[in-house]
């Protein structure tokens, strides 16, 4: 399929997709439908400067083509949040000197994508997925600063958000020692210290062992031992003075 042919289908699709979108009236499908608008307009504008590349390189004027351009990723960002608003802060020198155009971002209810096109003969580009709750898609919005871009994701609902994104959240919630409503605490320390020698290294298991076997001592001399007389139901001594989990 020639370019010509290809301009005219994209330009055909984001027709029909328009006309879809006018005569919706659900918000998710309103929102799939502009993120496919938005996709068909920006591959739309990508055929048409490429017919523009070749009939310049066919008349034999190249002086405004511009540098070829490789991309990277941007993977160091910082964030933080108001009542209404998500805010992420990506530094990137010399972004507001670029046209304010170069700079797109777009936004679903659970993600967005950011793309920073020639900046230092680079594009960079940044994608976060499975934000921890939903977005406003047409609330949200991005701003060019000195050095720096900022992307503003307006919360569907008015809630503090633990992490950015769910994948956090769940890393999060995997290092919280599980503990039941109405379990007995001592099965938290017991949790607690499998865990800590399962994962120690050899040092962290000796003092565990030391621990365990001078609160069996002061248990067998009635001593008792605050915080230390669950460590019994750990079971017995293995190999090396181990402990038997």
């Amino acid at each position: 399929m020639d370019l010509d042919t290809q301009i005219k289908e994209l330009e055909t699709d984001l027709k029909e997709v328009q006309g879809f979108l006018e005569t919706s009236t659900r918000k998710r499908v309103q929102t799939l439908l502009k993120q496919e608008q938005q996709k068909l307009e920006r591959e739309l504008t990508q055929k048409r400067h490429l017919k523009e590349q070749q009939a310049k390189r066919s008349s034999g004027d190249s002086s405004d083509a511009p540098a070829k351009a490789y991309t990277v990723k941007i993977n160091n960002y910082g964030w933080d949040q108001s009542e209404k608003f998500v805010k992420i802060y990506i530094t990137l020198k010399g972004v507001h000197t670029i046209p304010a155009e170069n700079v797109e971002v777009t936004f679903t209810e659970k993600s967005f994508f950011l793309c920073v096109k020639r900046l230092d003969g680079k594009n960079h580009e940044m994608t976060i997925n499975n934000l921890l709750c939903p977005i406003d898609v047409q609330e949200s919005s991005r701003k060019v600063k000195t050095d720096m871009v900022l992307i503003m994701c307006r919360k569907a609902a008015v809630k503090k958000w633990d992490c950015l994104t769910q994948v956090e959240k769940k890393s999060k919630d995997k290092d919280k020692p599980s503990l039941e409503e109405n379990a007995d605490p001592s099965d938290g320390l017991m949790t607690m210290l499998k865990k800590m020698y399962t994962e120690g290294d050899d040092e962290m298991r000796r003092s565990i062992n030391k621990a365990w076997s001078e609160s069996q001592e002061k248990r067998g001399r009635g001593d008792g031992m605050d915080g230390m007389g669950g460590m019994t139901g750990m079971g017995g001594m293995t190999g090396m003075g181990g402990m038997n989990f």
